[in-house]
């Protein structure tokens, strides 16, 4: 029969010892290539068969016993791990309990012979056929590592810009991997350790295969990418096909072909039409559901499609003794679901085949001794015709067979080989160790750059703070200065602003006719202050808020004035000079001849503001009345005083005569 599935869609090798054993001597192996179609034979050492799966890549690894390729688990783990991503290593036997060769394959109808080159086939043929088990050692997790390429050390840059290129592209990267991941659809889990500049390394636990993440391992520059697949606690045996059991399988052709599969119980295990599938489809759809042992049609004869099917599967035909009617074939599908009418014929002809053989099916299984595979000897008696007790016999007969052992015993060892064989894993031990020491060390120097890059960065921050805390400082001791600067500032103001409203109380004094003066200012009149009685300090008060006519003038200090100093206060003709201190008799007089009243600073109650003062103005009037009184009294001296010059002088002529 033809069971022939995907797995024929690539290139099976099969392989069995020929010759050594891979634990002692380097074996050789029979070798078997095998595409559905064609096999090639040859013997290789391990090492070629090693170069062979690299270049060739085939999709599976077939053999009776994973062990004839590793010495032990270790090794095992190893060679899985080594082998490509898209092939599978296979143990067609069995998983942890395999059976003999022999008779699996005689199981599946696969030719056998114990010599190891049809072993080697036997084994191909039967992993083309999705019979065994995948061995595996390694999840569907795969950790994707982006990490430094090269060390933080000097580069030819300062330090800190080398090091800051280097986990700037580390980040670049992890950021290409992790949107190849999200454009594929992938799950995973991302572990960033971050550091000066980037990333130092980025993890990406991926649920998928190798095969499957589209990123591949490199290291190119600054930047290695490393995939490794998470590796399972122990070893993991995984069926390629579930299990197929026998079946009964209904069909009915035409146009839209629809298949039925029942059990050899009798429940209905699938049903299924399509208009668009060939003969092929076909077959694989029921050999995924099962292995048929009776091919059944609701009409009589057999039609030719059906009989194709029945011969491919060898399997034992079935119709009726007159075509099925509609209603009978609907009240046997009754209580089961189906989708069109050809889904209920392909349904009925399963059913009623499986009511026909029901009670052979009940007479073989009365037969059987315990232990022995009921569906196995109901298929070869309803499909090969053969009888029970026959059956029994050949089954009693392969156990017998199968006690021998197929096995490839290895030879004892030479003391000398016992010896190297020591020395080999005393050396891979060590070499294990070195390689362990060297990743410790590895990290502890990546842990070692990281610290420094760290310290670097602590350090520049660090500068940093003391760079701003000086600068907050000077910031403060502005800020304090120019809040003194403000205060004094606002104490000039509010002084100024006092000064302003005293001068403009000043200027209505000088510059009204005291109608809009209030009562408190009544009374009060502007005094001109003139510093020294000197002609800069007469003009420098007429600069600054003028001396005219009928002013009041204090001198704060009088004396020292010469005729010219008197003569431009003159000019400037004052209601009344105001003075501390005594005027020169040049100056006194000048002023008395220009009757510029003069009187003493101190007989009249001045307030001074600034440069100005005001008085009141009554001790004005009393000083210039003082000085009209002072005035007429000093008229009359100067009068007698020339009426007895004139009289010395009259007599003093009367003498002469």
């Amino acid at each position: 029969m033809s069971t022939r599935t995907s797995a024929l869609d690539a290139v099976v090798f099969g392989v069995d010892v020929q010759s050594g054993d891979v634990r002692g001597d380097a074996p050789s192996y029979a070798l078997v290539e095998y595409d559905g179609e064609e096999v090639d034979r040859d013997v290789v050492s391990h090492r070629k068969l090693r170069r062979l799966i690299d270049d060739e890549e085939p999709a599976i690894v077939a053999t009776d016993n994973m062990y004839e390729l590793a010495a032990d688990k270790d090794q095992l783990v190893h060679f899985l791990g080594t082998l490509p991503t898209g092939t599978k290593l296979v143990q067609v036997t069995g998983d942890e309990q395999p059976e003999p060769l022999s008779r699996v394959a005689k199981r599946h109808g696969i030719p056998y012979g114990k010599e190891p080159m049809k072993e080697a086939e036997a084994a191909a043929r039967l992993a083309a056929h999705n019979v065994g088990y995948e061995v595996s050692a390694f999840t569907d997790t795969t950790e994707v590592k982006v990490s430094r390429g090269r060390s933080t050390g000097s580069g030819g840059w300062s330090e800190d810009r080398y090091t800051r290129r280097i986990h700037g592209s580390v980040k670049r990267r992890s950021r290409e991997v992790e949107s190849d991941l999200e454009d594929a659809n992938l799950e995973y889990e991302k572990e960033v350790r971050e550091s000066y500049g980037g990333y130092a390394n980025a993890i990406f636990t991926v649920e998928g295969k190798p095969s499957e993440i589209p990123v591949s391992r490199n290291r190119s520059g600054d930047v290695r990418v490393e995939i490794e697949r998470e590796r399972r606690d122990g070893i993991e045996f995984r069926p390629l096909a579930k299990r197929r059991d026998h079946v009964i399988v209904g069909i009915d052709p035409g146009t839209t072909t629809a298949v039925a599969i029942v059990g050899l119980e009798g429940e209905v295990l699938d049903v299924w039409s399509s208009r668009t599938s060939d003969t092929a489809e076909v077959i694989e759809w029921i050999v995924e559901r099962g292995r048929p042992i009776v091919v059944a049609a609701d009409v009589t004869p057999i039609p030719e499609t059906v009989e194709k099917f029945r011969r491919s599967f060898d399997a034992a035909g079935w119709t009726p003794e007159t075509d099925l009617p509609i209603d009978e074939k609907q009240h046997r599908t009754r209580e089961h679901p189906y989708d069109d009418d050809h889904q209920r014929d392909a349904m009925a002809a399963a059913l009623y085949a499986f009511d026909d053989h029901e009670d052979q099916f009940e007479r073989i299984a009365r037969k059987l001794p315990p232990g022995v595979d009921r569906d196995e000897v109901t298929a070869r008696v309803v499909a090969g015709e053969e009888s029970v007790e026959a059956v029994l016999t050949d089954l009693e007969d392969d156990d017998e067979a199968d006690e021998e052992s197929t096995e490839h015993e290895p030879r004892e060892l030479t003391e000398e080989e016992k010896r190297i064989k020591d020395l080999e894993r005393q050396v891979d031990r060590l070499q294990s160790h070195v390689g362990t020491l060297e990743d410790r060390l590895e990290e502890r120097d990546d842990r070692i750059e990281d610290l420094e890059a760290e310290l670097t960065v602590s350090k520049r921050e660090e500068r940093k703070k003391v760079r701003k805390d000086r600068e907050v400082s000077r910031l403060e001791r502005k800020a304090n200065r120019l809040e003194r600067e403000r205060d004094e500032a606002r104490e000039e103001i509010e002084a100024l602003e006092d000064k302003v409203e005293r001068m403009k109380a000043l200027w209505k004094l000088d510059h009204s006719n005291f109608s809009d003066v209030s009562a408190e200012k009544e009374g009060l009149v502007p005094v001109k202050v003139v510093e020294k009685f000197t002609k800069g300090a007469i003009r420098e008060a007429d600069n600054q808020y003028g001396i005219a006519a009928g002013d009041v003038v204090y001198l704060r200090d009088a004396s020292g004035a010469g005729r010219s100093t008197a003569d431009l206060l003159a000019e400037f003709d004052p209601r009344v000079v105001l003075k501390e201190g005594g005027l020169s008799e040049v100056a006194d007089e000048i002023l008395f001849e220009a009757e510029i009243p003069v009187g003493p600073a101190g007989d009249v109650a001045m307030q001074e503001v600034d440069e100005l003062a005001v008085a009141r103005e009554e001790d004005v009037d009393a000083v210039i009345d003082d000085w009209h009184e002072l005035a007429r009294e000093r008229e009359l001296d100067r009068k007698a005083a020339m009426v007895d010059q004139l009289i010395s002088e009259h007599r003093a002529g009367d003498n002469e005569v």
